[in-house]
């Protein structure tokens, strides 16, 4: 069942599950952009197909909150803010071995290999590297697992995953980048995110914690990060 965290008629905001696709790929797996046009179909008794809008994206693995537009104006809006920076995305992690750091700037190039769907840490000057950017701090650390609060300035592919293998502190339950993974689910989620509204320009910030019953998150107290 959709887990809808705010909904009006310019946008909706929901929380994708995690090893669901945000929208229709290869595997023809159930998909979120489908059961959102489903839901909004079926409460507003939409004639033919509903307009939901997908503007941005969560990679299959990662769970969280994602935002789509009920409109084209709202889909343009929304498609300028992220492109331009001007919303915020905050993901949590949980990341296995030795954190040197409690607070650090993660800075590499990265490029995607297409046919394996994989994406690699490599030299700037490789033809076709894409500069990669990110924040963390440690929030807790429990024997050789720490949680992390990661911030994006770049929007790449698999980018906190692939950044956070290349320092030797992979991500927990990480099947494609963390070779000794221990869980079956990948433990990255997008639990804060922040724009302002298309129409009202009202900034809208909605925050959505991961099951903290489940596998690596019931190590750490990480309800407390989600009070707003």
């Amino acid at each position: 069942m959709l887990n809808v965290v705010y909904e009006d008629n310019q946008v909706i905001v929901v929380i994708k599950p995690h090893n669901m696709p945000s929208q229709e790929d290869e595997s023809k797996d159930a998909d979120l952009l489908s059961e959102v046009k489903k839901y909004v179909k079926e409460k507003y008794n939409k004639p033919g197909d509903a307009f939901i809008g997908l503007v941005h994206r969560l990679d299959r693995p990662t769970g969280g909150l994602m935002v789509f537009a009920r409109t084209s104006k709202a889909a343009s809006r929304l498609s300028k803010q992220i492109s331009e920076h001007e919303t915020e995305k905050i993901y949590y992690a949980v990341v296995e071995g030795f954190v040197k750091e409690k607070q650090a700037n993660l800075l590499n190039y990265l490029k995607k290999d297409e046919k394996n769907n994989i994406v690699k840490v490599v030299p700037q000057t490789e033809e076709g590297a894409k500069k990669a950017e990110l924040n963390f701090k440690v929030l807790e650390t429990k024997g050789d697992l720490s949680l992390l609060e990661v911030s994006l300035k770049t929007g790449r592919s698999h980018q906190i995953r692939v950044q956070l293998s290349a320092h030797n502190i992979p991500i927990y339950g990480d099947q494609k980048y963390n070779k000794s993974t221990k869980g079956k689910t990948l433990a990255l989620w997008a639990g804060k995110l922040s724009f302002v509204h298309p129409t009202t320009k009202e900034k809208m910030t909605f925050v959505a914690s991961p099951d903290s019953s489940k596998d690596p998150w019931n190590k750490f107290y990480i309800d407390k990060y989600f009070i707003r």
